[in-house]
């Protein structure tokens, strides 16, 4: 058991704190099985309390909140966090709990994920940073409300990314030139599959345009992540929740047609390609403010 003497205070999202959203943080937990709490900005700050209509409802809106959890200081502290992000099986933990903590947030409303490992050092530091950045996250969470992103990955499929293009030797060619021949012929298929990849990145970034409010590119994914296809497009989408039906269905039957590619959509998911970053200083828990890296 974490007592709050050996404990920092870990950071999911900001989000805003409803009724409903306090109803669902009653079971809800998080990395370890610690409880999920909430920690809203300090009485005396001016802020905290809704001033103005909560977006699309014309209402009052709900203080914003931290969703917050305490985590063991050993092992959150900088130093810890250093090591354990070299521990992949740790690391994978400790990941999924937050993604799982965020989506089911996502749920009862709009969710403004923050970065993996953001820790302070007690309820009072994260409060405070909350009202430091009160502002900042209020708009952001209203640009983002009724949105969800969704992720468009493009694959050259293992038989489209490794074109055989063997065929009978002719007796009279050399086995150099047929050598030679062969590897023509393969740069020849190999550079048609990737100018249709070109080809359908295009269609997909002019089909979610009709759809998405913004758009993120990420690098392509390399190695076990993407097994024996190869990734050659990686994007994140902020879609409207009206929209987004519509935005997997163009998107599959727009690249469908395609030979040798293939075209995953995710989603939907808490937006975390468009969450804006925590503040620019950072410092370390061990000195008594915030560590997120």
């Amino acid at each position: 058991m974490t007592t709050t003497d050996d404990a920092l205070t870990y950071v999911y999202a900001a989000l805003p704190l409803t009724t409903a959203l306090r109803d669902a943080l009653k079971d809800l937990r998080g990395i370890h099985g610690s409880p999920v709490l909430s920690v809203t900005a300090p009485t005396g700050t001016g802020i905290g309390i809704g001033t103005g209509p909560a977006p699309g409802t014309g209402g009052m809106s709900p203080p914003l909140a931290f969703a917050t959890s305490h985590v063991p200081r050993r092992e959150f502290n900088e130093s810890a966090l250093k090591r354990h992000f070299e521990d992949l099986e740790w690391l994978e933990e400790v990941a999924r709990a937050h993604h799982d903590v965020v989506q089911a947030l996502c749920a009862h409303t709009t969710v403004l994920p923050l970065r993996l490992a953001t820790v302070y050092q007690d309820d009072d530091r994260a409060g405070r940073a909350l009202a430091e950045q009160y502002e900042a996250f209020a708009d952001r969470l209203a640009q983002l409300a009724a949105h969800t992103e969704f992720g468009v990955k493009i694959y050259l499929t293992a038989t489209g990314a490794h074109t055989d293009t063997g065929s009978v030797a002719d007796a009279s060619v050399t086995p150099g030139k047929a050598y030679l021949q062969r590897r023509r012929a393969q740069h020849s298929a190999q550079e048609a599959m990737y100018g249709q990849a070109r080809e359908a990145a295009d269609i997909v970034e002019a089909v979610a345009s009709r759809y998405a409010s913004q758009r993120v590119r990420h690098p392509a994914q390399r190695g076990a992540l993407t097994g024996p296809a190869e990734n050659v497009l990686n994007d994140a989408y902020l879609v409207p929740d009206a929209h987004a039906k519509p935005f997997r269905a163009a998107i599959e039957e727009a690249v469908g047609r395609f030979d040798g590619i293939s075209v995953d959509v995710t989603g939907p998911w808490a937006p975390y390609s468009f969450a804006m970053p925590p503040a620019e200083s950072r410092h370390s828990a061990d000195d008594g403010e915030e560590s997120g890296r």
